[in-house]
């Protein structure tokens, strides 16, 4: 089983809303982040993977938690197996004149088209099962207002 080392933003607007991509590959929410590249350091892949993402450039960021353990394994449709190591960042960044006309719609189209969707949600408005299985815990523990560090 490899393991995979990510890091992920938790970014807000101004009505505290959270933001979520909605991916291309899986179809599924979760937050924008990506996979670590080799000699990077964490909090710089969060910002690149924000970037390409979201076209947000991150200006502000705090540590928040790290995931890891059982509930990070992960079984791609191929079959392959892998476990993350998932590193989360509270960010910030410039929203003005980036929302659409609903003001929950971030309007961008990376490249890559990973995103399909890009829209803030309050926490509370969130399905839980149509966020990546990965991320769910995430999500669940923000409910609950978990403040440790290291989350297995």
């Amino acid at each position: 089983m490899k393991i995979i080392v990510t890091a992920g933003a938790i970014i807000k607007d101004t009505a505290g809303r959270i933001l979520l991509q909605r991916r291309s590959d899986y179809g599924n929410w979760g937050l924008p982040g990506g996979g670590m590249v080799p000699g990077e350091a964490v909090e710089e892949t969060m910002k690149r993977e924000v970037l390409e993402e979201t076209g947000l450039e991150v200006i502000k960021s705090e540590f928040y938690a790290v995931y890891s353990g059982e509930r990070m394994q992960y079984t791609y449709p191929d079959g392959n197996q892998v476990v993350f190591v998932m590193f989360l960042f509270h960010a910030e960044a410039n929203l003005e004149g980036k929302l659409g006309q609903d003001g929950q719609t971030l309007l961008f189209q990376d490249e890559a088209r990973e995103s399909l969707q890009l829209q803030f949600f309050h926490l509370e408005d969130m399905e839980l099962e149509q966020i990546s299985s990965v991320q769910r815990p995430v999500f669940e523990d923000l409910r609950k207002n978990l403040t440790s560090t290291l989350r297995t």
